[in-house]
């Protein structure tokens, strides 16, 4: 079994936690995941939502709150582990964020929810890796060869998420009915051809990474035979102690049932993956009215929107489940109790080969 290597850095298993956002990944799960020997990742989705000024400023709150956040969880990690945050494109202030993010020496950003077509150029001279989420091979090669054709960069990782995944999804609605939803094993097949070709071109090593409706180590050796660097898995990492999430947030992922999960309509206009609670039921027949936009997402149109997905999602990471939103992966049904992040990545890695 190896690891995945990022430049100098090597991880000691083949595991990337998701970055989950508002807040259910910061420095305490994303450090101990790294520390455990995976690649821990912090969620910059408003990360600076506990700072004192975060109503009235939230960007100068969000800016602030990432180095804190990086260097809280470089302190559990040590400096020799490889440490992420994972930035939405569609965020109003991308730019700004990867900036910042790049200033405190992160090293790697894996980025999606759109297409981040200008990445390279934001952390240009420095050490930090860049990896994009794709939903496709079509995606995959669009952003490819955008990279090398304006920047001369070949991305320093791959992430490709399919439509088992948790929160905002890169499909269309329609893609994501039963007997109509891609396979990620076939995706991952087509992105893996198709860069061993980048990598013969370009004499670089590029990891690919499968995500999305992975639970356990057979899932996990299932896409490493098929030619994948690693895996990334979101929804495990709630159900441990170490998650930045609330007692109440966890909770609810122990008591979802299959039944209880739903494709949603994001106020952001992206379907995504939540649990089908009272809030979300409520909702849907009348409007929660928004009585502050903090500008978070570029998509975003107040006027319309049924909730303010910034307050929702707060108040699911801070256990305000009564106007929460919750977004989990299609497994979140197994979740039986609440585990340390050590038993978790023992528990994923004994039988890998």
């Amino acid at each position: 079994m190896k690891g995945i290597k990022l430049g100098d850095k090597e991880s000691k298993y083949p595991i990337i936690q998701g970055g989950m956002g508002v807040g259910v990944s910061l420095h305490r799960l994303a450090g101990t995941v790294s520390k455990e020997g995976g690649i821990g990742i912090i969620s910059t989705a408003d990360i600076g939502y506990q700072e004192e000024d975060f109503n009235s400023n939230p960007m100068k709150a969000n800016l602030r709150a990432i180095g804190k956040e990086i260097k809280k969880a470089r302190e559990i990690a040590g400096e020799d582990k490889i440490l992420g945050v994972n930035i939405m494109v569609a965020l109003n202030n991308y730019k700004e964020i990867v900036k910042e993010c790049v200033k405190n020496k992160i090293d790697l950003i894996i980025s999606g929810a759109g297409i981040p077509k200008e990445l390279p150029e934001y952390v240009k001279g420095s050490k930090t890796k860049i990896a994009p989420i794709v939903s496709s091979f079509r995606c995959c090669q669009l952003i490819v060869k955008h990279w090398i054709k304006k920047y001369n960069y070949v991305p320093d990782m791959i992430v490709i998420e399919g439509p088992e995944a948790g929160g905002h999804l890169g499909f269309k609605k329609e893609e994501l009915e039963e007997g109509k939803k891609p396979k990620l094993e076939d995706i991952t097949k087509e992105v893996v051809e198709y860069v061993k070709e980048i990598e013969k071109e370009s004499h670089k090593n590029i990891p690919i990474i499968a995500a999305g409706g992975i639970w356990d180590s057979k899932d996990i050796q299932k896409f490493l035979n098929l030619g994948a660097t690693g895996v990334q898995m979101a929804t495990r990492f709630v159900t441990t102690l170490e998650c930045d999430a609330s007692n109440e947030f966890k909770n609810a992922y122990l008591k979802a049932t299959e039944k209880d999960i739903k494709i949603i309509n994001s106020p952001v206009g992206m379907p995504g993956r939540a649990i089908y609670n009272q809030f979300m039921k409520q909702t849907e027949k009348e409007k929660c009215k928004v009585e502050k936009c903090y500008k978070c997402i570029k998509t975003c149109s107040v006027s319309n929107i049924p909730y303010c997905i910034t307050k929702a999602l707060i108040n699911a990471v801070k256990g305000n489940m009564e106007k929460a939103l919750v977004f989990c992966g299609s497994n979140v049904g197994k979740a039986k109790e609440i585990i340390s992040v050590h038993q978790l990545m023992q528990e994923l890695t004994e039988e890998l080969i």
